[in-house]
């Protein structure tokens, strides 16, 4: 076995050298043969592209958060090389999806031992821009330049912008042409879902399944600000959406339009303003290592 190991030495404010350590002592107790690649902020996307055609691993591990998994996956893209996932981000949402185990260790035991392989679906916006995980449009986009920005990280971090946000939150027009349907409304947030929840644990879409062929679009029409600001953090819950106020459809591809250029969000990064998204599913684009007690693998 040659085990990649691609790292995001930042992510969360984690330390990760106490893992890596207790990661080399096992590959080397165990005879197999391992790279590190640490991310640096600097051309990462082609470093570990060279990285891959040199090394050729046979299985990569992600060591860090959802946006470290979405880097290593896009670079695997329809490379047909399994990978699996290490949480050590702030935010671990996908890997919680994936049924990965929290504990860093017993999570690359997993990928080192197992020959369960998922097929992981991928979502493409515009061309270049890649989802594995949720992103969207509207309120939760504003309140993720808000906390990038800020030095603390969590579900406490997120809740004050959350917050902040209510008290401007506006309605905006959406036009969704899928499955041969146009359909115009107004929202405050348009998610685009290949899962269920953020990384913070907020319920967005009760339908996603990563591995299904299909992504969810999620327009939430309004909130009631009163309900949720007096709610505070217990607005974290499954009924964090009424599903009366949201409209959800499952397609393979769609196109969004908006009355002007709007932030959009992809997987915790904000990756630009648009006035119109394509959008269509990349079916089983990662091989994912997991194991039988993924309940993803028998839907």
């Amino acid at each position: 076995m040659k085990l990649l190991l691609v790292v995001n030495p930042i992510s969360g404010g984690i330390d990760k050298e106490p893992f890596l350590k207790n990661a080399v002592t096992i590959c080397e107790k165990y005879g197999i043969n391992y790279h590190i690649f640490k991310t640096s902020g600097k051309a990462d996307q082609q470093k570990l592209t060279d990285i891959i055609n040199t090394f050729k691993p046979t299985k990569v591990a992600s060591v860090g958060g959802d946006g470290t998994t979405l880097f290593t996956c896009t670079a695997l893209l329809h490379l047909n090389i399994p990978m699996g996932i290490i949480p050590l981000g702030s935010a671990n949402g996908m890997a919680e999806e994936l049924f990965v185990n929290p504990k860093p260790e017993e999570a690359l035991k997993d990928i080192i031992m197992s020959e369960v392989i998922g097929h992981l679906d991928m979502v493409q916006v515009n061309d270049n821009n890649y989802s594995i995980h949720i992103g969207d449009v509207g309120l939760n986009a504003q309140i993720v330049k808000g906390y990038d920005k800020d030095v603390n990280r969590g579900i406490t971090t997120y809740a004050k912008y959350f917050l902040k946000e209510l008290s401007s939150i506006k309605t905006f027009d959406i036009k969704i042409e899928a499955n041969g349907e146009t359909i115009n409304e107004q929202g405050i947030m348009l998610g685009i879902c290949n899962s269920r929840k953020y990384g913070t644990g907020v319920p967005l879409n009760a339908n996603g399944n990563p591995m299904d062929g299909m992504f969810e679009i999620v327009l939430v029409k309004k909130m009631d600000v009163n309900i949720l600001a007096k709610a505070g953090l217990s607005i974290f819950s499954d009924s964090f959406i009424d599903n009366e106020n949201a409209l959800v459809i499952s397609t393979t591809e769609a196109k969004i339009t908006f009355n002007q250029e709007r932030t959009l969000q992809l997987d915790g990064e904000i990756v630009g303003a648009f006035s119109t998204l394509d959008i269509k599913i990349i079916k089983g684009a990662v091989k994912f290592i997991t194991h039988n007690n993924n309940t993803y693998l028998k839907r």
